[in-house]
Parts: structure tokens; sequence; C-alpha cells
């Protein structure tokens, strides 16, 4: 009975240890961490919204910026904490040549002026290919 009870206390410890874990890491977000997401969401999206008929008339790379933003933000909402607020920011989204400028900005609190974020990323992407 002894042992079985230390084998229960070292389980739940070990349970307890993972919770507060997974919880500090929820709480907590570096920009390192949130750059990343936003280049790698940013660089998708740009993929997906690649106008292939007006490639494959013209031979010149065009996005759809609805298309774009539209992939964006479902990307980005399908990888981000659900604990924490963010407020997207487009700020130009040219079709040809593929370039865009966005501004990601996540808090912990429910705020929604520029003061008052956490953690704010802006990104300049371009989409370039070898043709």
């Amino acid at each position: 009975m002894k042992v079985a009870m230390w084998g229960v206390g070292l389980i739940s410890m070990g349970l307890i240890g993972i919770g507060l874990i997974d919880t500090m890491e929820n709480i907590t977000s570096t920009s390192n961490q949130n750059y990343y997401l936003v280049k790698e969401v940013t660089e998708a999206a740009m993929y997906d919204a690649i106008d292939l008929g007006h490639y494959r008339i013209n031979g010149i790379v065009k996005i759809d910026s609805e298309k774009f933003m539209e992939s964006f933000v479902r990307r980005f909402s399908e990888s981000v904490n659900i604990s924490k607020n963010y407020e997207i920011k487009f700020y130009d989204v040219q079709e040809e040549p593929p370039k865009v400028s966005l501004r990601v900005g996540s808090s912990t609190f429910v705020t929604f002026t520029d003061e008052d974020f956490d953690i704010i990323n802006n990104i300049d992407a371009i989409l370039e290919t070898k043709y």
C-alpha cells in the first residue's frame, strides 16, 4: 500500500508540474516567438494568395490582396494563444509586385490602444521568384 501511494504521489506531482509549465508557457511569450510566427504566416499567406490565372496569361507574379488578408487572419488565428489579445493592422498590400506591410500587437490584457500592447511586431515582406 505504501509503494502504491508513492506511485500515485509521483504521478500527481508530475501532472501538476506539466500543468504549471503549460500555464507559464501560455502566459509568457517573447518577441522572437511572435516575430517568427508572423513571418511564417505572412509567407504562407502570400503563397496562398498568388493569382495563378494572371501568372499563366502574363507571366507576372501577382497576389490577390483580399485573399492574402483572409488567409493571413485564418492562419494566424489557428496558431496563436487564445488567452492573449491580438491586433492586426495591414498597412500596405501591393498586388504587383507582391509586397505587404503589416503590424501585429499582442497583449495579455484587454486593451486596444497602441500604447498598451506588450509586444508589437512590424513586418515588410516581398515575394520573390526565380522566373
